[in-house]
């Protein structure tokens, strides 16, 4: 019988990430504590900048941003905002959202696997994702039962399972 095995990636639904950006400017431009402060969230490039004009408003844009996210299901881990800066009278925020496993996070969760998993599971880097694999679906279980237990600094998911 042939191995089954799954897929763990760290991916992100770019519409789902649209979508919580659309619904935070939308708060944004209705909430009364923002009215004529030019307090917005936009994309630009590759990444989401949020802009105020005051360093507490633009952490509240985040904020707002964040619990957006977390009702459609994104976890905040894929989420790297940095820190306001100041550029002329404006504070902004450039945040990126992070996707893929590197290379160093893939070996932390294939040692987590090693050392605490089941015998006979094996995990193999491939790119940006680690494939687990073993004969037995029960032990395929398990490692996944093991890895939600874990706190990692990235998000994961779990696909491919077969």
């Amino acid at each position: 019988m042939a191995d089954s095995s799954f897929d763990i990636v760290s991916k992100v639904e770019r519409q789902e990430v649209d979508n919580a950006l659309n619904q935070a400017a939308k708060e944004i431009s209705q909430r009364y504590d923002f009215k004529g402060t030019d307090a917005s969230i936009s994309w630009s490039g590759e990444k989401i900048l949020m802009q105020a004009n005051g360093e507490e408003r633009v952490k509240a844009i985040l904020d707002i941003f964040e619990t957006k996210l977390i009702k459609r299901g994104i976890s905040l881990k894929s989420l790297d905002a940095g820190e306001p800066q100041l550029s002329g009278k404006e504070y902004k925020i450039f945040a990126t959202i992070e996707e893929g496993i590197s290379q160093e996070n893939a070996k932390k969760v294939s040692k987590v696997i090693r050392d605490e998993g089941p015998k006979g599971v094996k995990a193999q880097v491939q790119g940006d994702e680690l494939r687990v694999s073993s004969k037995s679906r029960d032990d395929l279980q398990a490692v996944q039962a093991l890895l939600k237990g874990k706190h990692f600094d990235f998000a994961i998911q779990f696909v491919n399972y077969r």
